[in-house]
């Protein structure tokens, strides 16, 4: 039996972002990003001696992290090959790594953050652990990745396209990540006190063809590992094009595309940390708290 193909070509998702790296990244998501990442970091109370940047797209984080005086050193961990800019303060050093193979120390890392990666990882669960075991302990990891909800409007315009044109659906859009898997994979990853949330970011379009563009810019165009090899049909692509403009275009004519990002964060364990308290273990009742009349199942509920 053939071994199943990975869910990504991870040749060709770098071999993508290189290219659009060299024609010019479309950053305007990742811009907002890296703001998003120092806000969230201005809320910890706390100086990260060593931190790690692994696999966003641009040198931007981990630029920002030095830049802000947070961390000493940072280590940026590339998807693909840099020229690295000049380095006034110092402290910034680049290699290129794979999330699924970090190839790091444990226990090395007081911070891990990593923007636009995950997504295109084939082996989350692992990459995670990975991450864990880079941090000390009550070390932070801090990243986000895109959401289920992404191009939302793209994959149903490019399915009913395909139905009505080619009389079936080819696989065009990653399935992305959900807040809920995401949290549980943080547990089951080993981290303490995980947490997810997330953020739709609506951005407009005068047609699908501008989104498709974008994407190609940002590298996120399809690498699944079974994609269709085969050239996209142009009655297929206009048919994409006449659906999206149907179904998702605002009173003024642009057209709507979502990116949802997941923001996920977690604590590498240490006996410092809160934990929650045992099951019995209360001192007191939660109707004395709520100043209430405390009922069972079975009780009579007669006013006394």
């Amino acid at each position: 039996m053939d071994p199943a193909l990975p869910l990504f070509d991870t040749a060709l998702v770098r071999r993508r972002l290189a290219r659009a790296r060299r024609d010019g990244y479309a950053d305007f998501l990742l811009a907002r990003l890296v703001d998003d990442l120092d806000d969230r970091l201005a809320a910890v109370l706390r100086h990260f001696p060593d931190a790690l940047d692994l696999g966003t797209p641009l040198p931007a984080a981990a630029e920002r992290l030095r830049a802000g005086g947070r961390t000493d050193r940072v280590l940026r961990l590339a998807p693909v090959a840099e020229d690295a800019a000049p380095d006034a303060a110092g402290g910034l050093l680049r290699a290129v790594g794979d999330p699924e193979a970090l190839p790091v120390a444990p226990g090395r890392f007081d911070l891990a953050v990593s923007l636009l990666a995950l997504q295109h990882v084939n082996d989350l669960p692992g990459a995670l652990v990975q991450l864990r075991r880079a941090l000390r302990p009550d070390g932070l990891f801090l990243g986000c990745l895109l959401g289920g909800r992404s191009l939302t409007e793209l994959r149903q315009s490019f399915g009913a396209a395909e139905s009505a044109v080619e009389g079936g659906v080819s696989p065009r859009v990653a399935p992305f990540a959900e807040v809920r898997e995401m949290g549980a994979l943080l547990q089951r990853a080993g981290f303490a006190l995980p947490v997810t949330d997330t953020e739709l970011v609506t951005v407009r379009y005068a047609d699908p063809f501008g989104l498709m563009r974008d994407l190609r810019a940002m590298g996120l165009t399809n690498a699944l590992g079974e994609r269709r090899r085969t050239p996209l049909r142009r009655a297929t692509l206009i048919r994409m094009a006449e659906i999206y403009a149907e179904r998702f275009a605002d009173p003024d004519g642009r057209l709507r595309a979502s990116f949802e990002i997941l923001w996920v964060s977690g604590w590498a364990p240490h006996a410092s940390q809160q934990t929650p308290l045992k099951p019995g273990s209360a001192r007191t009742r939660l109707a004395d708290a709520l100043n209430t009349q405390e009922f069972t199942p079975d009780a009579d509920r007669s006013p006394r």
